[in-house]
């Protein structure tokens, strides 16, 4: 997971496979890697290198599919839902879809692909809820959501409780006031959402 996240034999991999075994050689595999993570897996990395390396819209990202991984590793509902796991729909090879819609973005100004497909924007969702979801903007169909946990009719999710929900939302690194938020606050959505999904990476890491 240390080399995923930090690529650490992406360039000249033989010859980096042929340092990091003499030092494991030398200093035994565990005070290696202690020296490693000291190195490469900093507060620095986490705070903000991490964040940056988030900053991207390429679905094959290894940060993304290490936060896919720690979302299945720590058990995550998807979004709005309180019956299907993150992992079920990895597993049946479902689709990410957008927190922002796509087509709200594009209809609200965000046109680049770069812009309203970045990583952050991107989660798992069970397909009764994304068509449910559609082209609503966030502000719409959160409130939706969580006025439905608390008992009012409605067909966004399958969350039960208000407890539920806030947990939905933590589990998924949505930022709590995201029901208030439009396409106006897509950017900060973006920048707040990259920083808990590096911190869930962390937990995750540190979970191993």
């Amino acid at each position: 997971m240390l080399s995923t996240l930090t690529g650490r034999y992406v360039n000249s991999p033989e010859s980096k496979m042929d340092q990091d075994l003499r030092r494991i050689g030398e200093r035994g595999f565990l005070g290696f890697l202690q020296e490693a993570e000291a190195a490469s897996l900093s507060e620095d990395y986490w705070n903000v290198g991490l964040v940056q390396n988030l900053e991207t819209s390429s679905i094959s990202s290894p940060y993304f599919n290490v936060f896919l991984a720690a979302q299945i590793f720590l058990k995550d509902r998807s979004l709005l839902s309180g019956n299907v796991d993150v992992e079920d729909l990895v597993s049946a090879m479902g689709d990410v879809h957008h927190i922002f819609p796509k087509q709200y973005l594009k209809d609200n100004g965000v046109t680049d692909k770069a812009r309203y497909n970045q990583v952050a924007n991107y989660t798992y969702l069970d397909t009764s809820i994304n068509i449910a979801v559609g082209k609503k903007a966030p502000n719409e169909y959160f409130r939706m959501a969580k006025e439905q946990s608390e008992g009012s009719e409605g067909s966004i999710g399958t969350l039960k409780s208000a407890e539920e929900y806030t947990s939905n939302l933590e589990v998924n690194c949505i930022p709590i006031n995201v029901i208030d938020m439009d396409a106006g606050d897509y950017e900060q959505f973006l920048a707040t959402r990259r920083q808990l999904m590096a911190q869930k990476i962390k937990k995750y890491y540190n979970s191993l």
